[in-house]
Parts: structure tokens; sequence; C-alpha cells
């Protein structure tokens, strides 16, 4: 590891620091939990704009917090790898100390908030944080079912949204949870595709069979067809206040056939562009379907 350099800049210390709790994967996190919360909040008595905001912030400090203690954990993996080689820690602009301290303020005030909106909000939080960073991680060199595993603390945002609605858990956010946790798979394979020799540096197993091969995007095309039945499945009227027009499920379901496509690009083409595509396309999957899912409640 590099010796810390002696001068920073405001704008550095600005860009360590949001490298270290991933800004742009935290946006990304609290959209959903936003987008959860909208869901479960009752529309006659509208949004609460103060629980809104906390939730906002509590989710923020929650994934930087996982993040924040997985790269002090991964310091000497990152080192290998041309994708992480320049985050803080490895590169030598961070202390491992003063990271562990952010993430440590980070989980007190993310929990904390958290608690503030209701008890069950902040234990899923905490579930969060603590499968991300001690089981998930450690996981991550050892066995491509880490990949499962890490899906369990990224599915928890959507349905951490409605649980902070409504401070109940039922079969409305275990549907969210169930949404969120098979898209992780297309979403994630695709990156452990594309970017696999470079894992394969740090010595992480992200593809389900370990390799690039067909069976690796069979499985990629086998959980998409669940995300999308699971997308739909509140059409059918049996997942209590979670509900879903019939237009509006027509358009998750074609949405779902559209990111269906991309895992069949990528079957038959078994190459890194197809894979990068797929990716791009899972973000926009699942950030439609959530706005989809939000709009039709509210004009129904």
């Amino acid at each position: 590891m590099n010796t810390l350099k002696k001068t920073y800049t405001f704008s550095s210390i600005v860009e360590d620091f949001k490298q270290l709790t991933k800004v742009g994967l935290a946006i990304s996190v609290v959209f959903s939990s936003l987008a959860g919360y909208l869901l479960g909040v009752d529309a006659e008595n509208g949004v609460d704009f103060k629980v809104l905001g906390l939730l906002a912030l509590g989710g923020y400090f929650m994934v930087g917090a996982s993040n924040a203690y997985n790269q002090i954990i991964e310091r000497d993996l990152d080192a290998l790898m041309d994708r992480t080689k320049n985050r803080p820690i490895p590169a030598g602009r961070m202390s491992v100390t003063t990271a562990f301290i952010i993430a440590t303020i980070f989980t007190v005030l993310g929990i904390g908030i958290l608690y503030t909106i209701n008890p069950q909000t902040a234990m899923f939080g905490a579930i969060s944080i603590f499968l991300y960073t001690c089981v998930y991680t450690p996981l991550k060199t050892k066995t491509p079912l880490a990949v499962f595993v890490g899906a369990l603390p990224g599915a928890i945002p959507f349905m951490l949204g409605w649980v902070a609605a409504t401070d109940d858990f039922g079969i409305e956010p275990g549907t969210l949870f169930m949404i969120q946790f098979f898209w992780q798979f297309p979403h994630f394979w695709a990156i452990g595709w594309f970017l696999f020799e470079d894992y394969k540096k740090g010595g992480f197993f992200m593809l389900p069979t370990g390799k690039k091969n067909k069976a690796t995007a069979l499985q990629i095309i086998m959980y998409t067809i669940w995300l999308i039945l699971i997308s739909v499945f509140p059409v059918t009227g049996l997942t209590g206040e979670l509900k879903l027009s019939i237009v509006a499920a027509i358009l998750v379901f074609i949405s779902g056939i559209g990111l269906l496509y991309y895992g069949i690009r990528l079957y038959k083409n078994m190459d890194n562009k197809s894979a990068k595509a797929l990716m791009l396309a899972s973000v926009g999957y699942i950030t439609l379907i959530q706005i989809l899912f939000v709009v039709d409640k509210f004009l129904r």
C-alpha cells in the first residue's frame, strides 16, 4: 500500500468520501426506499415529507457504512484490481482508522435516524449492514453463492420504504423484497461477466458457474423470467394493499421482456459488450418499474 499523502485539497477529500461511501449506489438505494415508502403510504393522509427526508438520510448512511466497512475489509484485494486500486484506502489517501471512524459514525447515524421512523425500519437497516459486511463480503472470495447472500441486503431498500410508511411487515413489503432480490442476479452477474478478468485478480467468485459460459447466461435468463413473474404478480390482487392495474402490469411486463431480450442476447453473443448492455438495461428496468408502481398507485 502507498504511503499517505501529506497534502489534500477540499475537492480531493470530497471525492475520496464519495468513493468510500459509493454515493452513486447510495442514491439508487435511497430512490428504491423512497419508492417503497410512496407505495406504502396512505394516499388519503398524504405524504409525510419529514419521514421521507429521514428515510433518505438514514438510507444513505446505511449504504455508506456498509460500503466503508467493505472497503476496509477488502483493501488489499482492491489494490490488485484496476477497477478499485484507486479507491482512497488502497491508494493510500485514507487510513483504515479514518475509514473505520466514518463507517462507525454512519452506522450509528443510519440506525438512529431509521429508529426515529419506527423500530422495524431500524432493525432491517441494521440487518442489511450486518449481512453485507459480515457475511457477503467475506464470502466473495470463497464461493459464487456470495451473490445470493449479497442479494438479501440488496433487496431490503425497496421493502424498507414500505415498512417505514406502515410500521408493518407482511405480503406487501415481502413482494417488494422479492422483486429487488431477483433483479440483482441479472444485474450483478452481468457486471461479474464483463469485469470477470479484473475480479479474478482479486480472487472474487461472482458468476454462478465460475465461468463466462452458456450455463451462466442461461441462469441469467432464468432469474430474469422469475423477476418478470414476481414483478407483475400484484395484478392478481393476492398481495394485499400492494396492487397493480392491468395497464401498469402490461407496461411492467413489456419492460421485463425488454430486459429478457438483453439476457438472451448475452446467451447468443457471449461477449462483454452484451453483458454491459444487460447491466445498463437492468438499471433502467428496476428504476422504470418502481416509477410505474408509484404512478399507478396515485392514478388509481
